[in-house]
């Protein structure tokens, strides 16, 4: 049962007034050998890739997976050896006592029943974004979390890449001045890109849990396309915005430490997947962030498309009054560009339209006015930086995640963070559905 409006806003109340009065996390005893004990929940591209990327940690120890496609859970024991128990029912891996620490990696419309059904039988959890799939489902995760005192991390990993880390010291060294603009991109034009994944030929309700797959999403007969290729299903996943909006998103709040914009609005199509598929495969959002802190208000314009054929670039561009920050992947460009403090004169402006001698005088009277330091801008500047060649933005974010649970240190990622990035790309999806503006209060978390 979905919770309604005025429940949702009041416990995020509750939530949001308490959170910023305790610490979010309590210390947990000592695990034995200091190896995390770890399961992992949802074995598709995602779960297998969140897998190993905890193990490149070294920290932890894999114990067991669930999935609800037999294929599955048979390749894990291929790659991950035999000792792993395997299970459909993700409630058995809640059960083990041997299990100190889940990652979640199902259909983005199991994410908060899961996450909180872990976080109450004492698991640390590791969630993959968007945090949730629908608004109203944030207020009881971010609640359960700070109950139980475990650790919660969610996965946008990006943000733990050198790149982001150097593109958030710059910002806040004040190097690109005050923020008035970003735009960011994550094209694709591949088939995989586009959500066309593989579908086994024994995929049969001999070898699928369909009615565990639909929980309570509308019930319908079997069908192996809308299991395995779930994200292009509102019943099950968020579209392009809760895939890659949200990594976007995710990306300019770590580096600008801004809570979220207070006016979103997206429009799109389905330009070229018309496959049966029920959400856009082009995609714009334009965003309004309100004032915070040392920063004035800004902009924001999101794209993604599945249709391009093209060539892709995608970048992030947060722009300055004294220059910008341009970075993808592991490289980011500082380019100063600080502005004379003096307007100019001549070029496009109507000072070509004067008479000579109106010329001769204003150029007099201006020259007066404004000494010759404040006419000069300052010659722009461009300074790289690439990431180290053994930089690894998903092993380092589970790094994190453990450190978080050994020895209580700050998470990069906490569920205030997540649904913080979470709520603007649900908002985008409502947005564009309903075709309207939606104003949200990204301080109180709440809808306006």
């Amino acid at each position: 049962m979905k919770t309604d409006r005025r429940t949702f806003v009041k416990q995020l109340g509750v939530v949001t007034a308490s959170t910023a009065a305790v610490p979010h996390f309590n210390i947990i005893k000592s695990l034995n050998d200091n190896k995390i004990r770890i399961a992992t929940i949802g074995m598709g591209i995602q779960g297998f890739a969140d897998t190993r990327a905890a193990l490149r940690t070294e920290m932890c120890e894999l114990v067991a997976v669930a999935d609800l496609y037999d294929g599955r859970l048979a390749h894990a024991k291929e790659v991950f050896g035999n000792q792993i128990a395997t299970t459909r029912d993700y409630r058995e891996i809640l059960e083990r006592k041997d299990v100190d620490a889940v990652l979640i990696v199902t259909p983005d419309h199991w994410h908060d029943r899961i996450s909180i059904a872990a976080l109450k039988k004492g698991k640390h959890v590791y969630c993959e974004k968007p945090m949730v799939q629908h608004i109203e489902e944030g207020a009881a995760v971010i609640a359960t979390a700070k109950a139980t005192g475990k650790v919660m991390q969610i996965g946008s990993q990006r943000i733990s890449g050198a790149a982001f880390k150097e593109a958030k010291r710059l910002v806040e060294a004040g190097d690109i001045g005050m923020i008035n603009f970003i735009e960011s991109t994550n094209d694709r034009f591949n088939s995989i890109g586009a959500w066309q994944y593989s579908i086994p030929t024994d995929a049969s309700l001999k070898t699928i849990d369909w009615e565990t797959f639909l929980g309570h999403a509308p019930k319908r007969a079997f069908d192996p396309v809308r299991f395995f290729r779930w994200r292009n299903y509102r019943d099950y996943g968020t579209g392009v915005a809760g895939d890659l909006f949200i990594h976007l998103i995710t990306g300019v709040h770590f580096v600008t430490g801004a809570l979220g914009p207070h006016r979103i609005f997206s429009s799109g199509q389905l330009s070229y997947w018309k496959d049966g598929r029920d959400v856009p495969d082009v995609m714009i959002a334009t965003m309004e962030y309100p004032a915070m802190g040392k920063f004035d208000p800004f902009q924001m314009v999101l794209r993604v498309n599945f249709a391009n054929a093209g060539s892709i670039k995608n970048v992030t561009r947060i722009v300055g009054n004294e220059g910008e920050i341009t970075f993808s992947g592991e490289s980011l460009t500082l380019t100063k560009r600080k502005l004379a403090a003096a307007p100019g004169y001549g070029g496009g402006d109507s000072f070509n339209t004067f008479t000579n001698a109106q010329q001769q005088e204003y150029q007099a009277a201006y020259e007066a006015k404004y000494p010759i330091e404040s006419r000069t801008p300052e010659p722009v500047k461009e300074i790289k930086f690439e990431a180290p060649k053994d930089d690894d933005a998903h092993k380092n974010h589970f790094a994190t995640f453990f450190e978080g649970i050994l020895h209580n240190s700050p998470i990069v990622e906490d569920p205030l963070f997540g649904f913080r990035a979470a709520a603007p790309v649900l908002a985008c999806n409502k947005s564009y559905f309903e075709k309207k503006v939606v104003n949200w209060d990204p301080k109180n978390l709440k809808l306006t």
